[in-house]
């Protein structure tokens, strides 16, 4: 028998039932329910009466794991839920469009306040775990006690006329919204819709960024906060703000880009050869790349806070200056001062003190590690481009309030979808920090068929499938997960 004759005598009839598609879902809507999500949003959104009426709170739920699985509108959403209508009962396209449009700004902020006590209270479960709460690590230090805070702006292109579509600084047409993620558990705790044509560092809307995610991070006292931006915080407003976050009960440290200009060009040209020293990767290796010509060319970091003039800028403030080869892709952006020295420059702004550096990490006060901290900022670009798979890579509707509500549901997918990886897969280190395509294919869109004996359910999975065990130790896991109400 030929390959091609794979399909001979092969008939297709739509005639079973009980299937389930996407089974994945029970442990994102387990999570859900066992953290306590869907009742603090059913007591969040705004209640009817009627034995029609859906529970609000229950649909924002399911449009949740609906965005998880990939849906990227309403109507996908709808259908997505028609694979496991036999689990829990469908909710409509309108029923959620109609929630949606529910969420006022009343009704963010109560949505807010509890996210931030169910964030709490799995912050609280983390730490319980095997293995405790995650710690982030550089250069190969593990900044224990240390929660790091990501901002980043990303653009939401569109192709027609949406309410606060305008052309980009990037010559694209669409949104830029700005996010906050925590580095520790690749939650997004605060997602900021802008017009296409906002300024990448406008103040303002850092600052509402900061305040927004501050209010989500259920922070201990005495707590060590670490916030990273890139150069969208070169200005003085937003680094005295950052500042200014320290209080009594918080320390905060800071690390942001810095946009050079003939000053800071003039104040590297006084730094002698001597004071350079080698960058270091992120597994603590020195930061080699080989250059056009075959040889392997050492980046290299200096210090030039003593060089250049700092007045008026926050007190205490660090400019660690990192230099490297210019590539064939780089040679129409250098200035005429890096064409001259043949080196192409970026500079990194701090708080972070050199004399002892950030608490308990030893060595940390080092410009490589200065260094090395900013350049583990890139992985925030993986998480935006985790979040535009996840409900954000297109805005549904033309209407302002809509899509603002749309995000604010893609933020939820977002944390639940971590909290699942989290608390069900944490030795599954291949599930755990998987790309969203991957999890669905491995996980969340493994099909089962669903029986029923003795008053009891039951879940039947393909026990060929190379992730069958860990789907059900994380089921498992999810059971015994307690209850918070």
């Amino acid at each position: 028998m030929q390959a091609t004759e794979w399909d001979h005598r092969l008939v297709v009839r739509a005639d079973d039932k009980n299937l389930i598609g996407h089974a994945g879902v029970v442990l994102l809507r387990r999570v859900a329910d066992r953290v306590g999500l869907t009742l603090a949003l059913s007591a969040a959104l705004p209640k009817g009466s009627g034995p029609s009426w859906r529970d609000r709170g229950v649909a924002l739920v399911q449009l949740a794991c609906a965005i998880v699985l990939g849906a990227t509108n309403i109507l996908e959403a709808e259908q997505l839920q028609g694979h496991w209508r036999r689990l829990f009962p469908p909710v409509s396209d309108s029923t959620l469009r109609r929630t949606l449009q529910a969420i006022d700004a009343p009704v963010v902020a109560r949505i807010e306040r509890a996210r931030a006590v169910i964030r709490r209270a799995v912050w609280t479960l983390l730490a319980l775990r095997p293995g405790g709460f995650p710690w982030i690590s550089v250069c190969g230090r593990e900044l224990t006690g240390w929660y790091v805070l990501d901002l980043d702006a990303t653009i939401v292109t569109c192709t027609s006329r949406k309410e606060g579509a305008a052309g980009t600084f990037k010559g694209t047409f669409g949104h830029m919204p700005l996010g906050a993620w925590i580095a520790n558990t690749r939650e997004c705790v605060a997602m900021l819709l802008r017009p296409g044509n906002a300024p990448p560092n406008d103040v303002a809307d850092h600052k509402a960024v900061l305040a927004a995610a501050l209010r989500q991070l259920p922070l201990p006292l005495w707590s060590k906060l670490l916030v990273r931006i890139d150069g969208a915080a070169f200005s003085h407003d937003v680094l005295d703000h950052l500042q200014q976050l320290t209080t009594s009960r918080r320390r905060v440290r800071w690390v942001t880009g810095w946009a050079i200009n003939t000053a800071d060009e003039d104040a590297i040209a006084l730094l002698p050869g001597s004071v350079w020293t080698a960058a270091l990767r992120q597994d603590g290796e020195v930061h080699e790349i080989k250059g056009p010509d075959g040889q392997w060319l050492t980046y290299q970091v200096a210090e030039l806070t003593g060089l250049r003039d700092l007045t008026g800028w926050p007190e205490g403030m660090r400019l660690i200056v990192r230099r490297v080869k210019p590539s064939r892709r780089d040679a129409k952006k250098l200035t005429a001062f890096e064409k001259r020295t043949g080196w192409r420059y970026q500079i990194v702004a701090t708080n972070i003190p050199s004399h002892h550096g950030l608490s308990g990490v030893p060595a940390s006060g080092q410009v490589w590690f200065v260094d090395a901290l900013y350049r583990d900022h890139a992985e925030v670009e993986d998480r935006v481009k985790a979040i535009k798979r996840v409900g954000l890579g297109l805005l549904p509707s033309k209407s302002w309030q809509l899509n603002a509500a749309w995000i604010l549901a893609a933020t939820l997918a977002t944390d639940l979808d971590a909290w699942t990886r989290l608390l069900l897969l944490h030795d599954e280190p291949d599930l755990a920090a998987a790309e969203p395509e991957t999890i669905r294919m491995k996980l969340y869109h493994l099909p089962a068929r669903l029986t029923a004996h003795a008053r009891r359910r039951t879940l039947h999975l393909d026990r060929t499938w190379p992730w069958a065990e860990a789907f059900t130790t994380a089921w498992q896991r999810a059971i015994q997960l307690p209850a918070l109400t």
